[in-house]
């Protein structure tokens, strides 16, 4: 009589203990997939290629396969915990330059700047250059740069106001001297005011003052740091441009397509700093309007900005990586590249939250994040196990049951050969 069938099924138990172990044990581990065993029946073939009656031989393992479904997405707030919405692997490379692929999403910045996970393996993407402009080709260990931002001088300024159409002219006599008192609220209409930046980064502050001259004609005046950016030599104040509106109040006619360019000259800051000239601004008054409300600024911005350090960098859903600057320059660092493969299966598990790529798995299919059928990227989050507690631990149970019923088939196999050894 034959054991052959009990003790292959308690192997094959036992294996299935051991994996679903395995998976209660990772229950908690961020990225990590469950398995499953996948058992085949035996058969033993006689010499004549019957034996359809045959009883079959037992039971063995074909397969321990991994189940690559999504799990659940857990919010962190910690901005570099990433996590997936759909297919694909973070890429990681380790010093021995072995790219290997994972769902974990738990990194952090080493102390040359790379973005790297617990096993100290460098997450892998697109370079950005200096000006943030992403560098797409081989993809790299991604590093944050930790030097600041140098300083741009500002180039244009956008004035989007409404200068109100039922206000008094308050421009003198043209041939009177000055034409206005900065000092004198009465001399001019409205006001309003910005920081630019010289080439150094120093701030220089223009005042733009808005007399009206007559009726759809307004002077405008412009200050930089308090000195007045046009005079007449004896320091009194010159209109650095006239703006012109149509009868219906929108955007102006003059300056022409409501552009003007000016140049500040060197000040001198409230700090007592000498500020660099700077040339060639050019404003833009077409948004301007002449309408009968109230004056009111809805749009003042400018280009330039001062020296900033590095204060933090945050993931756009595309892998793009902003670098985030204490002047409020937002500027891109980088680009997660995210990888697939057809076979999935075919991965070989490498511990540590990674799998390997093989002849099986085929070559990884790359890209970035919601592209190509690649998954989403989500910051301040992490993928969960997929693991099912409840339905991991109602199989223990099933195996259980299962151990114990093909050790009972050897104990009966066993009593039966005893009997027979007994015969007389």
């Amino acid at each position: 009589m034959s054991f052959q069938q009990g003790l292959s099924a308690l192997n094959a138990t036992a294996k299935n203990l051991e994996v679903i172990g395995n998976n209660v044990a990772n229950s908690k581990t961020y990225g990590a997939k469950s398995s499953r065993v996948e058992f085949s029946d035996l058969y033993a073939k006689s010499l004549s290629g019957g034996g359809g009656n045959n009883a079959g031989v037992g039971v063995s393992v074909g397969a321990v396969s991994q189940q690559f479904t999504q799990g659940g997405t857990e919010t962190t707030g910690n901005p570099m915990d990433l996590s997936l919405n759909g297919g694909g692997f973070f890429q990681v490379t380790g010093s021995s330059g072995t790219i290997n692929y994972t769902r974990n999403g738990q990194f952090k910045v080493d102390r040359d700047g790379y973005i790297v996970n617990n096993n100290q393996q460098r997450l892998m993407g697109y370079a950005a250059d200096e000006t943030g402009t992403i560098q797409p080709g081989q993809a790299a260990g991604l590093q944050i740069r930790t030097a600041g931002v140098t300083p741009a001088a500002t180039t244009e300024i956008q004035i989007d106001v409404n200068l109100d159409a039922r206000s008094a002219v308050t421009a003198p006599d043209p041939a009177a001297v000055p034409q206005i008192n900065l000092l004198d609220a009465t001399t001019y209409n409205s006001a309003t005011s910005v920081s630019v930046y010289d080439v150094k980064g120093q701030p220089v502050s223009l005042v733009y003052y808005f007399q009206k001259a007559a009726t759809d004609q307004w002077n405008m005046y412009i200050t930089a740091n308090g000195s007045p950016i046009l005079d007449d030599g004896a320091g009194n104040a010159l209109a650095s441009t006239t703006v012109t509106f149509p009868a219906d109040g929108t955007t102006p006619t003059l300056p022409l397509d409501g552009l003007f360019t000016f140049d500040i000259p060197s000040t001198t800051s409230a700090l007592g700093a000498v500020t660099e000239p700077i040339l060639a601004v050019n404003l833009d008054l077409s948004g301007a309007t002449q309408f009968g409300a109230n004056f009111s600024v809805t749009d003042l911005s400018q280009d330039g900005y001062s020296a900033g350090q590095l204060t933090g960098i945050q993931f756009e859903t595309n892998g793009t990586i902003m670098a985030r600057y204490s002047n409020g320059q937002l500027k891109a660092a980088g680009q997660v590249e995210l990888a697939n493969f057809r076979n999935l299966q075919g991965l070989q598990s490498q511990g540590g939250n990674v799998w390997s790529s093989t002849f099986a798995s085929g070559d990884p299919i790359v890209g970035i994040p919601g592209e190509a059928g690649l998954g989403g990227l989500l910051s301040g989050s992490l993928e969960a196990s997929n693991v099912d507690l409840t339905a991991e631990l109602v199989n223990m149970i099933i195996a259980q049951r299962t151990y114990q019923a093909n050790a009972q088939t050897i104990q009966t196999q066993d009593q039966v050969l005893q009997a027979l050894l007994n015969l007389r």
